[in-house]
């Protein structure tokens, strides 16, 4: 379950609340009922492993099949210009 973070905006005091999604969020300051107000924070996220970025580094292998798999441009004149001939 999740813990959210709130604040009075009455007295200041700060408080935190373990609660499932479903529940109702607090609204009433139990030191002075005031007004309680969720308080919202940046979280940090971190990708750790390979395969996240295209500039991360592969193996020589991985990067030859890559580049085995990509087709080739075709280098044979275009039917219209044959046609036209």
């Amino acid at each position: 379950m999740p813990t959210y973070q709130y604040r009075c905006a009455d007295c200041g005091e700060e408080l935190e609340a373990v609660q499932k999604f479903t529940d109702e969020a607090l609204t009433i300051c139990p030191s002075c009922n005031g007004k309680l107000r969720k308080v919202f924070n940046a979280v940090g996220v971190v990708f750790k492993g390979s395969g996240f970025y295209a500039t991360d580094s592969r193996s020589s292998g991985a990067r030859k099949a890559a580049t085995a798999s990509t087709p080739a441009k075709s280098t044979a004149s275009s039917p219209a210009k044959a046609a036209s001939s």
